[in-house]
């Protein structure tokens, strides 16, 4: 399954002012000037605050007639479709500047477009907007002289690495290949790439994949044959190709295929990108992680680290031969002799830890850094000395960044709340990340190596944020499941009133090892319920991630049992701590295993509420396993195959319970999903029709198991927003 209420469940590869408690304080109204616009030109913009204005500019404001700004407006899903993303940050090899991404969305082409900036990391100058093109500019990656930057664009038609200077001057195509560059990475020395293509792995040229597929769209038989899986995954239905990674030189020469035979992608379908492999030092080899398995890939977890010549004369070698486990995310020291990875430690289990190996270069010595450090690490990145690596871990419904001591292990947390990720030295003893959290979405912050005066770079909202208006947030906890303490997050309506009583919008995350924290999100927002009038509220129950491993663990071959428990146990002590929420007018919503547990209400719980949403949901736990495609989820949460466990397919199946159903549910599915197909909705939309029970079913042809066209987006929100209100608005 995928956590559609937060990002993939082992992919995390994966930001405003709050108190110590948590809760926004509320932002003043921003003073309209004439300001200088970051890609050049005056217009009204909102001026930063520790901006100093002229006396000049003071008197002049005094004595204009500008009007007051617009009173700030409950913050909408029109907002947050609109709002601009930044991501994909990358310091320079000096640590002073900081290249990103911004992506903008365009309504009328339903997409959003994506272009290069740049910010100093003293903050001292406004970013600077680097390329402004039509089509999709992303993956600054610096060339080792700082000079330039090498980066994804598919201006042309056809993505391929371009590089840009950075001081001035055109962007100049790099890589003119018959396919389309996934991913990339830039050797030591700048002299060569590592990019990622989609061939067919039997094709003796790079020209053959293209050819190939030509010759089968020119056949009247469209039918395809399989005699393994995947015949399908995530979205895309298979046809044979696999992305290898290719070493190419920068000046120009053919391809060399480093993983040439392979049955194996490199990136990992289907969330894998360029953190998954690597060059080694020396510029003489690459460093990649890949699923070579054979026929068992569609229930293996077994992702290996592989190192190959990049002159593709001798065949890729395992290098973690002994662990039958994800090994990935490769990252070299400063000096060359270590190699940190990420490792989980239990074959068949995706939600499991991950721990930091740092392993001896070339020597191959290995040790586990974090053994006794109970979270689950997300990025790495060495400093500079190569004494710390720094990491992002989910850490009780925060996100913070930790430093490691290599020498010891030891963790020591540098941010407290919200969820910063992409943590990079800077000059200056600095570190770079982005943060967000329930009530700002991300920008780029720089802080001291010690986690101490923490200053934001970047503002990409700004003007927009100016206008907008988010419910105040916390924190809460009580006791759930075997009186073990769950914690949950309440966010209040906008223009909150004590004295009213409000409709309660219950959200339940996917995964199901995911979590609810503290996370600007795009596709499940509580700030959009929040600015509708509801109070939402957000239980991280028994297996939500960053609360320690054996609390992930504990809802395998349990999903009916304590996390049900806990979303009980948490609506009834949300009532006692709030006064101001309804009882009355109460609704559920769910994704992915958060839609699983909304048909697991309707028959466990049919008077919990006045209505329930189920997104991409499962009806029948056991025709679930037969129709999905990565096979070691189910296998592992209900411990083997329905063959060999019918109970763990049956004890907790909502199918077995529909008889009992009578809550209104909107059912919601997309027509590409192939981790819960869309029969599985199509079948609950069915059983509530035929029972009698007012519903609705919301289907989109082109969607997978996330809603991501801008278009589809709005709509879907208009839908289940005007769902809730129906039931709690009479």
């Amino acid at each position: 399954m995928v956590d559609c209420a937060g990002d993939a469940r082992r992919w995390y590869p994966g930001y405003a002012e709050v108190d110590s408690a948590g809760r926004s304080r509320q932002r003043p109204p921003p003073t309209t000037v004439p300001v200088t616009h970051p890609s050049g030109g005056v217009t009204a913009g909102r001026l930063n605050q520790e901006t100093p204005l002229p006396l000049s500019l003071l008197a002049a404001l005094a004595l204009s007639a500008t009007p007051a700004p617009a009173r700030p407006q409950p913050f909408t899903h029109h907002d947050m479709i609109s709002l601009r993303r930044l991501s994909s940050p990358r310091v320079s090899p000096d640590g002073k500047q900081v290249a990103y991404v911004l992506r903008t969305t365009d309504m009328e082409a339903n997409r959003g477009r994506t272009d290069l900036w740049l910010v100093g990391v003293d903050g001292n100058a406004a970013p600077r907007q680097l390329t402004s093109h039509p089509d999709a500019d992303s993956e600054p990656t610096w060339a080792p002289d700082g000079k330039s930057l090498f980066f994804l664009s598919s201006r042309g038609g056809s993505s391929q690495v371009w590089r840009l200077p950075v001081d001035g001057g055109e962007a100049v195509q790099v890589t003119k290949l018959p396919l389309d560059v996934g991913a990339f990475r830039v050797s030591p020395d700048g002299t060569r790439l590592a990019v990622a293509l989609e061939v067919f792995p039997d094709c003796p040229t790079l020209e053959c994949t293209p050819q190939r597929e030509e010759e089968r769209s020119k056949r009247k038989a469209t039918g395809r044959t399989y005699d393994k899986l995947f015949a399908r995954h995530w979205d895309t239905w298979k046809d044979g190709r696999r992305s290898h990674v290719f070493v190419v030189p920068v000046a120009g020469g053919a391809p060399v295929d480093v993983m040439k035979g392979m049955d194996a992608d490199s990136p990992s379908k289907p969330f894998g990108g360029a953190e998954e492999f690597t060059f080694t030092p020396d510029n003489k080899s690459i460093v990649f992680a890949a699923r070579d398995v054979g026929r068992s890939e569609a229930w293996s977890t077994d992702l290996d680290l592989f190192v190959a010549p990049i002159d593709g004369k001798a065949k890729p070698r395992k290098l973690t031969e002994k662990n039958r486990a994800t090994d990935t995310s490769p990252v070299f020291s400063p000096d060359g002799k270590t190699l940190a990875y990420l490792a989980m430690s239990r074959p068949g289990f995706e939600a499991d830890r991950y721990r930091v190996i740092l392993r001896t270069w070339p020597g191959g010595q290995e040790r586990v850094l974090t053994q006794d450090w109970d979270r689950s690490v997300g990025s790495l990145a060495w400093s500079a000395d190569g004494k710390t690596l720094f990491a992002s871990a989910g850490h009780v419904g925060q996100q913070p960044i930790f430093a490691l001591d290599v020498a010891t292990g030891k963790p020591t947390q540098l941010t407290k709340d919200g969820a910063a990720d992409a943590p990079q030295p800077a000059a200056g003893g600095r570190i770079v990340y982005v943060y967000d959290d329930l009530d700002s979405p991300a920008d780029l912050h720089v802080m001291n190596v010690d986690g101490s005066e923490s200053r934001q770079l970047t503002h990409v909202n700004q003007d927009a944020l100016a206008r907008i208006r988010f419910g105040d947030f916390e924190q809460f906890s009580f006791p759930g499941w075997n009186n073990e303490t769950v914690h949950a997050y309440v966010v209040k309506p906008v223009n909150f009133d004590p004295k009213k009583k409000y409709p309660l919008a219950f959200l339940i995350h996917g995964g199901p090892q995911g979590s609810f924290g503290n996370h600007f999100h795009y596709r499940w927002n509580p700030q959009v319920y929040a600015g509708r009038g509801y109070v939402a509220v957000m239980v991280d129950f028994h297996g939500s991630t960053g609360y320690g491993q054996a609390f992930t663990d504990s809802i395998s071959d349990d999903w009916g049992g304590k996390p049900f428990e806990d979303l009980q146990k948490g609506v009834a002590a949300a009532l006692k701590r709030y006064s101001f929420i309804n009882p009355d007018k109460m609704c559920a919503l769910g994704a992915s295993y958060g839609g699983y547990m909304i048909n697991w209400i309707a028959g466990n719980w049919p008077d919990g509420f006045k209505c329930l949403v189920n997104h991409d949901g499962i009806l029948d736990e056991r025709m679930g396993y037969f129709d999905t495609e990565e096979l070691w989820f189910p296998e592992w949460e209900h411990k083997g195959t329905p063959w060999e466990n019918p109970e763990g397919y049956s004890k907790h199946n909502p199918i077995e319970h529909v008889a009992k159903w009578k809550t209104p549910m909107m059912v919601i599915h997309g027509g590409q999903d192939f981790r819960v197909v869309e029969t599985q909705g199509l079948g609950t939309f069915t059983a509530l029709q035929r029972k009698g029970i007012p519903s609705k079913l919301l289907y989109f042809p082109e969607e997978n198991h996330w809603v991501l066209r801008p278009a589809n987006s709005v709509q879907w929100h208009d839908e289940v927003l005007g769902w809730l209100d129906q039931w709690t608005r009479k």
